[in-house]
């Protein structure tokens, strides 16, 4: 089982997604919820072409860190 980092922004009306750790994937959702849902099947796919294509499944070395300013 692999792990990936993923990123929601909200953009308009919508939300967007991507994984720093997997270039060119992407989602789009109209809630964070449908956003993580469908970037979830996004990695799948992206993940399924790799395999296919004979191509190494990048190892995951992205992480998210909050900082508290005053």
């Amino acid at each position: 089982m692999r792990r990936f980092l993923i990123v929601i922004e909200k953009a308009g009306d919508n939300f967007s997604a991507y994984s720093p750790d997997l270039p060119g994937c992407v989602a789009t959702g109209s809630t964070r919820e449908d956003t993580e849902k469908n970037m979830y099947e996004a990695i799948e796919m992206h993940v399924k072409g790799l395999r296919e294509d004979n191509l190494p499944i990048p190892e995951s070395t992205s992480f998210a860190e909050f900082v508290a300013v005053p």
